[in-house]
């Protein structure tokens, strides 16, 4: 992963150029300016100037019963800082034979070298095609995943998870993955702060992890099936401390057993996974809004030392804390809040995380960590 560094103060905010290939899904159209669009500075300045460009100006065809009208031809691509490809249900010779039309290959020569490249759900196709996401990670609709994969042999297709993030490629699954990633973006971006106002604002999950399984079997348990909502309420509220599965268990009144089952039912991924997750997201908040001790760092966030707290924001985000805080850090916040001071950045029924628990695997009694 590239290193993770804001905007720099520039005369014009970071471009976001969204291509809009005909038989475009509308809602995901909109997703790139619905999430950078409400990405603000402290002083409310946009931090991303997002605009629309088709193959040609003028009426661009969607899979509904109406069209969007783009003003701008692909000669804006060459003024993009990212570029954004949404799905398309129309994509011709990219999906059937896994190349560009000549159109299409014309206008994506106008991507200047080191532009960020991003698609959400087919989208993929065309980053594919133009051969951009060969030897990298990528993933796309898990419907499509293995025609995209066959199609594309020389990508390494990975079809369970909810995006990939390969620094400057990044890709999405369908649908509200792409949300998930826009909102990865802001936060690699510019922090967890902002990207979490933005979520507030869009009203969905602050974070999933991107290793997330995009196809869970049971998305939504079934109503007559106890929830594991209130165990994960509480938890969020004692990330800092230790934490057994048998504690989690009996807030749902579950034996450990049943209560690791719906868990991964609900989740997709362990408890311990889980909270490993949040435990993360707590100390990105305490890194960005306080100047506390790496130590206190790890204590408030439940990873109990400066070393768990280092192997796991490193692994989760590939720099040390101590980078991190530097790149992010909010000017002029005091440094005396404590845990209590920080809300927790998903709700109980929000995001999940994919990492390792902190102490290695515990057995279905034992502390989760």
């Amino acid at each position: 992963m590239e290193s993770m560094k804001p905007e720099k103060s520039q005369e014009r905010a970071h471009r976001v150029v969204v291509l809009a290939l005909t038989g475009l899904l509308p809602f995901e159209l909109g997703i790139p300016h619905r999430i950078f669009g409400r990405a603000k500075d402290p002083a409310g300045r946009p931090l991303y100037e997002i605009l629309t460009c088709g193959l040609e100006p003028g009426p661009v065809r969607t899979d509904a019963d109406f069209a969007v009208h783009v003003e701008h031809g692909p000669e804006l691509l060459a003024t993009a800082d990212t570029v954004v490809v949404p799905a398309s249900y129309e994509l011709g010779p990219v999906h059937e034979e896994g190349r560009l039309s000549e159109e299409l290959a014309a206008a994506l020569a106008h991507i200047r070298p080191g532009t960020r490249l991003v698609s959400i759900c087919t989208g993929s196709y065309v980053l594919a095609a133009a051969g951009y996401l060969d030897g990298r990670p990528a993933t796309t609709h898990w419907a499509s995943a293995e025609h995209f994969q066959q199609l594309f042999p020389a990508v390494r297709v990975d079809p369970d998870v909810l995006y990939t993030d390969d620094g400057d490629v990044l890709t999405s699954a369908g649908v509200a993955a792409g949300v998930d990633l826009c909102l990865h973006i802001v936060r690699r971006d510019h922090g967890t702060a902002v990207a979490n106002e933005v979520a507030r604002r869009t009203v969905v999950p602050p974070h999933r992890e991107g290793g997330q399984a995009q196809f869970i079997a049971r998305p939504m348990p079934e109503p007559q099936l106890a929830s594991t909502t209130a165990a994960r309420a509480w938890v969020l509220d004692r990330l800092h401390e230790p934490l057994r599965l048998t504690d989690l268990a009996r807030q749902e009144a579950m034996s450990v057993r049943t209560f690791t089952r719906r868990f991964r039912e609900e989740s997709g991924v362990s408890p311990g996974r889980w909270i490993v997750g949040r435990r993360v997201e707590r100390a990105r908040q305490l890194l960005e809004q306080t100047e506390l001790p790496m130590e206190q760092v790890a204590r408030d966030s439940g990873f109990g030392t400066a070393q768990s707290l280092r192997k796991h924001v490193q692994a989760a985000l590939g720099v040390s804390p101590t980078a991190y805080r530097r790149t992010f850090r909010t000017a002029g916040v005091a440094g005396t809040a404590g845990t209590a001071g920080v809300a927790g950045t998903a709700g109980a029924a929000g995001a999940v995380g994919n990492l390792p628990s902190p102490d290695g695997p515990s057995d279905d009694a034992g502390a989760v960590h």
